[in-house]
């Protein structure tokens, strides 16, 4: 990934917690000349040997064939959004502002291994149900299901176990624009849609390049 000093973020700590937010990543495999990718919902865990990220996908997806081959790595996407040209107070001053594109960005190398074990398959998807169903009013379990249902659900996946060797992020957020060009952005962007205030929360906090 292009990483400019000022943009890369290199704290395994920092960038797990960014993997178990997003929760929802690009798994690439490059295998015999060729990509496979497939988009996983995730649970990311901490072992005495390292992060690991753990997932499933469908039986019949050829991907987990590729384990333990190739080369595999992981790619999240955080918030993102268009930052206007508008939006930089200094465009009043002396025009010399351009749009541009703010984002967050998680990449994870190491290396995948399948699992089929009903055991391991019914414990990983207890924890990723458990996490994402967290907050709601009326929770959604594994166990409100049919043991005969979701035991026939599981012969049709196949776990997946990715051991991280390196992470890599970036965090594209102005960190050379002045105070007030950054103040203006984050109000600006805390206007408009989902990402683009996520983004102005991650701005506002996100130390600048002169810190």
């Amino acid at each position: 990934m292009y990483r400019p000093k000022d943009s890369a973020i290199d704290d395994p700590n920092v960038l797990s917690a960014a993997v178990d937010q997003i929760g929802f990543g690009a798994l690439v495999t490059f295998y015999e000349g060729a990509f496979e990718t497939t988009y996983l919902p995730v649970v990311v865990k901490q072992s005495p040997d390292g992060f690991v990220i753990e997932a499933h996908c469908a039986r019949a997806n050829p991907h987990w064939k590729f384990a333990g081959q190739g080369t595999s790595m992981f790619m999240f996407q955080g918030p993102h959004a268009y930052v206007s040209g508008g939006l930089y107070p200094s465009k009043n001053d002396d025009g010399k502002v351009v749009p541009t594109w703010n984002y967050i960005v998680v990449h994870a190398h190491g290396t995948l291994e399948a699992i089929k074990d009903g055991d391991w398959l019914h414990g990983h998807l207890n924890e990723l149900t458990n996490k994402n169903e967290a907050g709601r009013a009326e929770p959604w379990a594994v166990s409100d299901a049919p043991v005969a249902y979701i035991a026939a659900l599981k012969r049709g996946i196949v776990g997946l176990r990715f051991s991280v060797s390196k992470f890599e992020g970036r965090w594209k957020l102005e960190q050379n624009a002045s105070p007030k060009d950054r103040a203006g952005l984050v109000d600006g962007l805390s206007q408009e849609g989902d990402m683009a205030r996520d983004l102005a929360e991650a701005l506002h906090y996100f130390p600048t390049s002169d810190n």
